[in-house]
């Protein structure tokens, strides 16, 4: 397996912590050359309610492959959704990915771990070395929505080296906001709310897992339970 994200060793921006992390920034700077087609961050805002409805249409597919039906995928099951999704992955990388997404490190994935695992898959098949189609997912409503998650984090990424920095944050905010007093302060709630390795530095992994905050996913967790 590889090593553990964010254990707050990288204190540079250069220093990428395993390799499914530098494949992830290799593959945001290829797809950052190619341009965002977001304005503002407000434009990204607006997407909120499509993008929050496409992932929580994810329920049944996170359900059906939580074959124990625990609320959580664990990596015998993983193994079996990239199977039956005929993702192409070496079991090495497909632990990689596991790792990377059980933030909790409880051998279990949630359904936001998983829809943040599925979208790394989508921006990995970008990878020019890739032998299958993004489109074998077989999700292309779903992969329509990764696509704008990355392009958001494509707008974001002013220098186009894989990450976002404080700088560039204030940057896209003050794009959106200029002349209000507010928008730093903002722009710094949105970015300490993605940079949770505190490290300076926010890659893609780490967007997402703000974003499906943002658009409510976490609350899907949480309306279930209240309802068992």
């Amino acid at each position: 397996m590889g090593g553990s994200f964010g254990k707050g060793d990288a204190s540079k921006a250069c220093i990428t912590e395993t390799k499914l992390e530098t494949k992830m920034v290799e593959a945001m700077q290829r797809r950052a050359s190619k341009g965002s087609s977001m304005k503002s961050f407000n434009s990204i805002i607006l997407k909120f309610p499509k993008i929050d409805e496409s992932l929580r249409k994810c329920k049944d597919i996170f359900k059906q492959f939580d074959e124990d039906g625990n609320g959580a995928i664990d990596p015998q099951e993983l193994k079996h959704c990239f199977q039956i999704l005929e993702i192409n992955c070496t079991e090495e990388e497909i632990n990689d990915l596991f790792e990377a997404c059980d933030i909790n490190d409880d051998m279990g994935m949630k359904f936001n771990e998983f829809i943040v695992l599925l979208c790394l898959v989508y921006l990995l098949k970008e990878d020019p070395s890739a032998l299958h189609a993004k489109t074998r997912m077989g999700m292309p409503n779903l992969e329509a929505t990764f696509e704008t998650l990355v392009d958001a984090f494509v707008f974001l990424d002013k220098n186009k080296d894989g990450y976002v920095s404080k700088s560039e944050m204030i940057q896209a905010i003050n794009e959106t906001t200029s002349g209000e007093r507010s928008s730093g302060r903002i722009a710094m709630k949105r970015f300490e709310e993605m940079d949770w390795d505190k490290n300076g530095m926010v890659n893609f992994k780490e967007f997402l897992f703000a974003f499906t905050r943002w658009v409510g996913i976490d609350d899907i967790e949480d309306e279930e339970e209240e309802n068992v």
